[in-house]
């Protein structure tokens, strides 16, 4: 991954979410079967669903096609739509439930794992799709070329299967304005940002396996960031690498106060200043109840939807 984001190595979504999870289940995944067959079964499908619906006269024909796979059971996808996943195989919070591979094979997943999905079925047809963050969630955008909406956007919504406007997602994760004028939230992220994000992300999977942070999170986070600068979720794991590492550090130096430790305190400052500049919003327990959907809820949601692929 760092290779593509310094230009060593070409872009890829795909495989960088490939590496990731390959990481993170012991090396049990194998790219050309778990990635690379089912995205082209599902591209070539999606085809044609462009073809057969003459969604081709579209600029967004093939944004359409991706998302009305997502939300309607077709022969192609088994006649089972993408939805949330209230199995509760795994314990709550638990990064299964985030992981694309599965996503892939079950057509359930949560709110990171589906934008996600869609996400590298869109590299593989050549669509114009972008990641996008709400607080503790994330979604999808795409241009609104067709001007099919008031605004220049399409919010994708893959949990509840809506596309919503944009004061709305401001409304319900209480976001500020200065956070998406400065690019934290609502804001489409490039493909070198959005690998920088699973950069990051993959020192949180690290955390989540084994419980800790040192030097790998801290390596991850930081060489992130200098990628994609606004990511608050990001910030916070390489501030709670440094305070790992100096502890680590002050323990086996008898708590002196070295050049070290001096460099260390700084650079936990600056964390704190940039996550500032991001003017993210912090959970709260009630914040926390307001997000979190009941499976009737996202159902009730559902009904409401409008298609506007019609």
């Amino acid at each position: 991954m760092v290779g593509m984001l310094e230009g060593r190595q070409k872009l890829s979504v795909k495989r960088a979410v490939y590496l990731a999870e390959n990481a993170y289940l012991d090396g049990k995944l194998d790219y050309e079967k778990d990635f690379n067959e089912p995205i082209r079964k599902t591209v070539d499908y999606l085809k044609r669903i462009i073809a057969i619906n003459h969604l081709e006269k579209y600029k967004t024909g093939k944004q359409m096609a991706l998302c009305s796979y997502f939300f309607n059971p077709y022969s192609g996808n088994n006649y089972q739509s993408f939805e949330y996943d209230f199995s509760g195989e795994f314990p709550d919070d638990d990064w299964h439930y985030q992981l694309v591979s599965r996503t892939m094979k079950t057509h359930k997943g949560q709110c990171r794992s589906l934008p996600w999905t869609l996400k590298l079925y869109a590299e593989e047809l050549g669509a114009e799709v972008h990641i996008a963050h709400a607080p503790r969630h994330c979604f999808l955008m795409y241009r609104d070329l067709d001007n099919q909406t008031p605004e220049k956007w399409i919010n994708v919504a893959l949990t509840s299967h809506q596309y919503v406007p944009t004061f709305s997602l401001k409304d319900i994760f209480e976001i500020k304005d200065s956070a998406v004028i400065v690019g934290t939230y609502l804001t489409p992220l490039t493909d070198v940002q959005t690998i920088a994000c699973q950069l990051s992300e993959m020192a949180q999977v690290y955390v989540d396996k084994y419980g800790k942070y040192d030097q790998f999170t801290y390596k991850c986070t930081s060489k992130s960031l200098k990628y994609y600068r606004r990511n608050p979720c990001a910030i916070i794991i390489k501030g709670k690498s440094l305070d790992a590492l100096a502890r680590r550090h002050a323990k086996n130096n008898g708590n002196r106060m070295d050049a070290y430790m001096k460099s260390n305190i700084e650079e936990q400052k600056a964390c704190f200043e940039e996550l500032r500049k991001t003017y993210w919003t912090q959970e709260t327990p009630r914040l926390r109840k307001k997000w979190n959907k009941t499976p009737e809820e996202i159902e009730e949601m559902k009904k409401h939807v409008i298609n506007i692929n019609k």
